[in-house]
């Protein structure tokens, strides 16, 4: 490493409560957002994917039958945070036709990164195998992730299905959109206030970082970042286009004016490019 990216820049980098002061006002307001969608929302809550320590989902069906499906992966660094504190997502894409579905993890330390990837492969598979008892179509799964989840949704679009279940089709993902995804893991090794809670191995980071696996063979990624977000948070969106090329990365944007918060409320926002793009990817536009 050079002295540049020594602990104390990364952590300037990366600590994204540090470089937005009044980041408890959004999550104020997406825990208010979320428990009134949980409220007036259609929905059925806590439905188990796997037997393991949270690994349940929450569905948000639309009135459109056989919908295109959209699994929004939350973020928080695979260490905080929780899919009932993202239900605020949700009413924004069922309106305009789309079936949600929320999957929860478990966090670091208790698991690794990897074994969090896994889990959301297993949610994935589950929803593929049974998101048609809830009105959406297995055939259109499309995945939205913030940050974390940024990463676990161009992991998802990595996959390689077949291997873990040999029913699943190749493409079960057909896009993927990373919205402040964190592609590149080894920086995560060496920031100070994350790794003693990642614990991330050299391994882990060869294993579990999109950027160095094989571009798929399907499927289209989005990756975009906040225009106010830190340098490293551009180049985490811009490594997945140099790793996987442009056919496979069509999109590559910072987004302006938005902060590694607010880029996520844009999600909701009808008419805001980051709206359009997540409908793109969803209906196949």
């Amino acid at each position: 490493m050079s002295t540049r990216h020594d602990g104390p820049w990364l952590d300037r980098m990366y600590n994204n409560r540090d470089l937005v002061p009044e980041h408890p006002g959004f999550f104020r307001r997406w825990a208010a957002e979320s428990a009134e969608a949980m409220r007036t929302q259609p929905r059925e809550l806590d439905v188990r994917y796997g037997g393991g320590p949270n690994e349940h989902l929450d569905i948000f069906p639309t009135a459109k039958p056989d919908a295109p499906v959209v699994v929004f992966i939350h973020g928080g660094y695979w260490r905080s945070l929780d899919k009932r504190d993202h239900s605020f997502v949700a009413p924004a894409l069922t309106r305009e036709g789309l079936c949600v579905v929320v999957p929860n993890y478990a966090l670091c330390p208790a698991v690794t990164i990897p074994q969090i990837t896994m889990q959301m492969v297993q949610a994935l598979a589950w929803t593929w195998r049974h998101i048609a008892k809830h009105g959406g179509d297995p055939n259109r799964i499309t995945v939205v992730g913030h940050s974390a989840g940024g990463h676990l949704a161009a992991m998802m679009l990595a996959c390689l299905w077949p291997v873990y279940a040999r029913e699943l089709p190749a493409d079960l993902v057909k896009g993927a959109l990373s919205i402040s995804g964190v592609h590149d893991l080894e920086p995560m090794m060496h920031t100070p206030f994350l790794q003693p809670s990642l614990k991330l191995t050299t391994q882990q980071v060869r294993q579990a970082s999109p950027a160095l696996l094989p571009a798929p063979a399907d499927g289209k990624l989005f990756a975009v970042a906040g225009g106010d977000e830190s340098e490293e948070f551009h180049r985490q969106a811009r490594v997945m286009r140099e790793a996987w090329g442009e056919s496979r990365v069509p999109v590559c944007e910072t987004l302006p004016g938005l902060n590694h918060f607010s880029v996520l409320e844009a999600l909701t926002q009808p008419g805001h490019r980051l709206n359009q793009l997540a409908l793109k990817l969803a209906k196949g536009t």
